[in-house]
């Protein structure tokens, strides 16, 4: 396993100044957004895709540091009705179509999330039994079979006919694909070009263990990030996991993205990272800084030396 980096951490840093940055920090993998919701701060999808020119000068600048990308990363909803389904939809297709232009074979993504009915203007995440009320069984058929199936189905041709060869589905709350057991559903629905980014911050904040979810995706994990959670002793007694709270009012959420390090101890990120490579995984741990409780700077620091001790190199 390496060592990578989700760059909109740096995202007040221009291209070739962000490298150098990462650079100094002894990481030579890069993961950028090129769509969805990220604000795109390094790749820019559309003038990179209409001019060889800027393709080639984009390449040169990480050729030139020894840098490579680790992935390209495209993370929204393109199964949410209306304009944002549409408009994620078209730039997931686009950074696919840049990612064979780049020579990149892996994307980050999510799965989506749609209506939960024809007609209806939001996404439904449906999370509770659908025993009761007899809406959900429906829905969650509806969700699956007309809409996420179809679109995943279509996509992974687009993948195929552009060399990409692997999709990581980050685990997200509020998509359809959010643990181990809704990955397999849509893999086995779609093909093997679909796996994971097995992000074991999202698995802990929904009460998973990101150790067994490790083993039970054996041969599916096609990306890892390095993000830790804290679960939030004495408020998560109170109030359980479920949390709508903004990610801001750390005091008093019952869990909180933290720098790795800050939520399991180094011993666990040696397990996991030990059981993650034991059933198959030996690429890149991309850092994922999302610590409100610190600067970035100490936050991407902190995560850093933790990774460097942890994983499994």
């Amino acid at each position: 396993m390496k060592l990578a980096i989700c760059t909109d951490v740096f995202a007040n840093l221009p291209f070739p100044e962000m490298l150098d940055k990462v650079k100094s920090y002894g990481i030579e993998a890069v993961e950028m957004t090129a769509g969805g919701w990220g604000g795109c701060p390094h790749v820019n999808r559309k003038e990179l895709l209409s001019d060889p020119a800027k393709i080639t000068a984009f390449k040169a600048e990480l050729e030139k540091r020894g840098m490579r990308i680790s992935a390209l990363n495209c993370s929204g909803n393109p199964l949410s009705p209306g304009k944002m389904g549409e408009d994620h939809t078209k730039n997931t297709y686009e950074t696919v179509e840049l990612a064979g232009k780049l020579g990149v074979k892996k994307i980050v993504m999510m799965s989506g999330c749609p209506a939960g009915a024809p007609g209806d203007q939001t996404p439904n995440w449906i999370t509770s039994t659908i025993s009761w009320p007899d809406y959900m069984a429906p829905a969650l058929q509806y969700q699956w079979e007309e809409v996420a199936i179809p679109w995943w189905k279509q996509f992974v041709e687009h993948c195929q006919a552009h060399g990409v060869e692997q999709v990581a589905i980050e685990e997200f709350p509020c998509m359809l694909v959010y643990n181990p057991e809704t990955l397999w559903k849509l893999r086995d629905a779609v093909g093997p070009v679909v796996g994971i980014n097995l992000d074991p911050s999202h698995l802990m904040a929904m009460g998973a263990d990101p150790i067994a979810a490790a083993r039970a995706l054996k041969g599916a994990i096609y990306h890892i990030h390095g993000k830790d959670a804290r679960i939030e002793r004495g408020l998560v007694d109170v109030n359980g996991l479920l949390e709508t709270k903004p990610v801001t009012d750390c005091e008093n959420r019952t869990w909180n993205y933290v720098a790795v390090g800050c939520g399991k101890d180094l011993q666990w990120w040696k397990e996991f990272f030990s059981v993650a490579h034991m059933v198959g995984y030996d690429d890149d741990v991309s850092l994922e800084m999302e610590d409100l409780t610190m600067t970035v700077a100490a936050g991407v620091q902190t995560s850093i030396d933790a990774l460097k001790m942890t994983i499994s190199q």
